[in-house]
Order: structure tokens, then sequence, then C-alpha cells
């Protein structure tokens, strides 16, 4: 889950850049001072205290006391608003930060920790002044040096498929990527669709039909959980604004509402994970495998807690409970109302969520080192992210949305929340607004092997879907939107 579009803004006559991507993760605030050698000689032992004490605010939800830290140009620049909302959306995206391990001092300005997260592993950069206030901050995804002066570009243009250009975006996104790696894509154009495999193998990238290969989609299945909820709305079965109280006979913790539109806008408050999941026991591989419905009841029951409700905040288990209840008011599994209410519908004969059933080629998923991986269970928490599907499928699904008579997938794009200037919630979409002059629904996903991104534009019936076998935790796989909205640019300029 991120997405990969900058917005830079100069910050008057400062010597500072603030990059603001809410999925991505990527705020940048670079200091210019240049230290004196005696200044670095201290800097490590200093960072150290400094970036630790950043480190338990951060992870205590104490952004206060994290904006009392910054130096008075730094206050300036972000004011405690903007610190805390990139903080707040920084922690809903990520979630906690469990290590941090000091790498190197970057332009001799600012130390630079590779920081594991629950949802990801980033580069923390903190630059400080000479008295210990931070005068720079910066968040991206961590990357290792990778040599791929040796990577061979022996991708093919066939049947004019793909340009040049197109050709070359892919190649430059995906060379970083270990040997094994496969990205499937669809390009639609005008409603038409034409698809453009690769594959690396011995450092070289090349061409290969793979659109009826088989990848775990990952967050992508928030918006087909959306979908199903649009089709009980459609059909009378719920309203948007109902609470799952009323349909589910498990009791929610002190009688806490949560709305049906609240679990698919990522408004509710439930936190990214229930609490009762405790990944440093479970299973790193497989996580979610574990969590069946009896934790899930049990969590609901006597723990539920929401923050921040009527925020947005990015919960796996928002979604997952969303599937859950309307699997219970069918009295139906989740895969079950997939087939019967959307695969069946939109032809997508090579989609499910049972891997016992899959009949095609499943592509292996890969770790950093590319290394093959298991695929992941998500037992109750299917719906926010267990699909398997092909490009082939997931176009058949894109291209339905042009359909201006179809009101389920109409009522997905509608816009439920303004996240801000940038972008908009629907009902599992994300809605942006800054890449053209039309508005983009896009929504990506990434889990142990597989990264994904799917974005389409209803009035040209433009859209790029990619599915990958790369982990949701390489360092590189921002790649993978990155990509995805390259060549959605192409089209835009054909």
């Amino acid at each position: 889950m991120y997405d990969n579009f900058n917005k830079i803004i100069n910050m008057k006559n400062n010597n500072f850049l603030i990059g603001f991507a809410f999925l991505l993760i990527s705020l940048i605030i670079v200091s210019c001072n240049n230290p004196s050698e005696k200044h670095l000689e201290l800097e490590k032992a200093v960072n150290k205290v400094v970036t630790e004490k950043v480190v338990k605010n951060y992870n205590n939800n104490d952004y206060n006391a994290i904006f009392s830290m910054f130096a008075d140009v730094l206050k300036e620049a972000l004011p405690i608003e903007t610190t805390t909302e990139y903080f707040k959306n920084l922690k809903s995206q990520a979630g906690n930060i469990t290590n941090q391990e000091f790498k190197k001092y970057e332009n001799g300005t600012y130390a630079s920790y590779k920081t594991t997260f629950e949802g990801g592993v980033f580069a923390l950069n903190i630059s400080i002044d000479d008295n210990s206030k931070i005068n720079g901050l910066l968040v991206k995804p961590f990357a290792e040096e990778v040599n791929t002066e040796n990577v061979i570009n022996n991708l093919s243009i066939k049947n004019s498929l793909t340009t040049k250009d197109q050709s070359e975006i892919i190649f430059e996104n995906t060379k970083v990527f270990p040997n094994n790696t496969q990205l499937s894509i669809a390009i639609i154009k005008d409603g038409l669709v034409s698809y453009f495999g690769i594959n690396k193998e011995n450092d070289t990238i090349s061409t290969i039909d793979n659109q009826k290969s088989i990848f775990e989609i990952g967050s992508i299945s928030k918006v087909f959980t959306s979908t199903l909820l649009a089709n009980f709305v459609i059909d009378g079965k719920v309203k948007l604004n109902d609470n799952i109280n009323d349909y589910l006979k498990t009791p929610l913790n002190n009688s806490t509402e949560i709305s049906f539109i609240d679990l698919a806008n990522h408004t509710s408050g439930l936190p990214r994970l229930p609490t009762n999941l405790d990944l440093t026991k479970v299973n790193p591989e497989n996580p979610y495998k574990e969590y069946k419905e009896k934790e899930l009841e049990d969590y609901v029951t006597n723990q539920l807690e929401l923050s921040n409700k009527g925020e947005n905040q990015y919960s796996n288990l928002g979604a997952g409970l969303l599937g859950y209840t309307l699997s219970k008011i069918e009295n139906d599994t989740y895969e079950s109302l997939l087939q019967n209410k959307i695969f069946s519908k939109y032809d997508m004969q090579n989609s499910t969520t049972d891997i016992t059933t899959i009949k095609g080629n499943l592509v292996k998923g890969l770790n950093n080192e590319g290394i093959e991986v298991p695929n992941w269970d998500l037992a109750v928490l299917a719906g926010a992210g267990a699909i398997f599907s092909t490009v082939e499928d997931l176009s058949q699904f894109a291209i339905s949305q042009f359909e201006y008579k179809n009101k389920e997938l109409e009522l997905t794009r509608v816009k439920t929340f303004e996240l801000n200037k940038n972008m908009d919630i629907g009902l599992g979409w994300h809605i942006l607004k800054n890449k053209s002059d039309n508005l983009w629904y896009w929504h990506n996903g990434g889990t142990g092997g597989y990264s994904s991104s799917m974005v389409i534009e209803e009035k040209s019936k433009n859209g790029i879907i990619i599915l990958s076998n790369v982990s949701t935790f390489n360092p590189n796989m921002g790649n993978i939107d990155k990509l995805c909205f390259e060549l959605m640019k192409t089209l835009e300029k054909e």
C-alpha cells in the first residue's frame, strides 16, 4: 500500500523542500547547513539520543513531543497541525517502528537509519543543529545499494503493444528487482486492453506471456470488498450509514457503533490491525493464518476501541471486518460472495481467495533476496487482502468500470471522504486529483511475496494494472506504483 506521487513545495526562502506523499510515506525536509568537523565527531552520539526519542514519541502517538524537538525554522516550515497530520498518516500506513539501525551520514548533514516499521522498511534521516534540535527530517523507502550496471535490457516491442518509451520506463523501474522477478502488466487504452509481461533471469529482463498467470493482489482486494458492499446497498440489503452492530450477533465492546461506510473509507477509528494479533508471536512468513473467527469475535467483544473516529486511518482490520460482516448478513463465505456476485459477473475465471482451487499458473512470491516465500492466508481478515487474480481478470473488472449503467461500480467511485487537496476516498478506491485533468481511481497492494498497483481513469477509459512477485518488504517496492503512474501518463500523451 503505498502511493508514489509527490507534490514538492518550496518553503519561502528556507533551505528546505517538503515532499508530501500520503501513501508512499515520503516527507522530505532537508537541511543544507554544513556542520563543522567537530560537530560531525559528536553527531553520531547526539543523533542516537534524538532518534531514539523520536521513535519513542512516534510509537506513543505523542506528535506534540516530536514537534517540540524541532528547531524554530522547522516549526515554521511544518506547523503543529501539518506535523500531526503527517505522522498520523504515516502511522496509519506503516504502523509502529520496531527497529532502527544507523547506516551512515548522508551528504555530511544528517544521520541515516534503516528503520523497520510494521508495514515496511524505510530510511529515517535526521539532521540536528548545534542545540540538538531537529532541523531536517526525511522518511523515504529504504533501498540498499544495488548494482544494476550489468542488467541486460532484452525487452521486445511486440506487435506495437508498447512504445519504446514505455519499454524503457518498464526496464528502468524493474532492473533493481532480484532475479526470478515477474511483472504482469495490462495497458488499457480507450477501453481496449493489451498485455505485457516481463521476467528477470540471470540479470536479463525479457518479455514473457503471463497475463493468465496468478498473483496475490493484496490490498486491491479492498476494492472488491467495497464492491460487495455496494452490491448489498443497490439490492437494498443495507444502507451505507447503517451500523454493523445491527447486523452482527456478536456485540461490540462498550456498544461502540461502526457504520459500513466508515469501514469502507477507513474512517471508523479502528487500528491498522487488531490488538490481539501480536505480530511478534506469529509466523512472519504467514502472519495472519491463525487469526480466525474466534479471535476476531473476542477482539470486537472485549478489546475493540476506536481512536480518531471520523478521520482517515488506514485499517486492514476494518476491511476484514467489513468482509466478515457481509458474510454474516448473507450467511455465506467471503469466497462464495465474491464468486457469485463479482467474479462470475465480470468473467473473472481465475480469481479466488482459496489457493486450493487454483488451476492455472501461480507465480511464486519472492522475498527481498529473490527467494520463494509461502503465500499468505488472511483467514477471517480475507476482506483486507486475500484475493488471487490475473491481469486478464482484473482488466475485465476495470473495463466494466467504464459502463455508465453499472450502478454498483459507480457507487464505489463516489467520493465519501476528502483526505486532502490531492486525494479523496470513495468506497475502497483512492481518488487522485492531481494526476491529470480527470480523476484517477487507484489502489495498490502488498503481501510478503507480492506487490500490485491498479489505476483507472473513467472518462478516457484508460488504465494500468500491474501484478508482481516483488515483496511488499522489498525496499524498492515503490517502483511498482511509480511504474504504474508513469505508464498511465504515457497514455495521456498518446
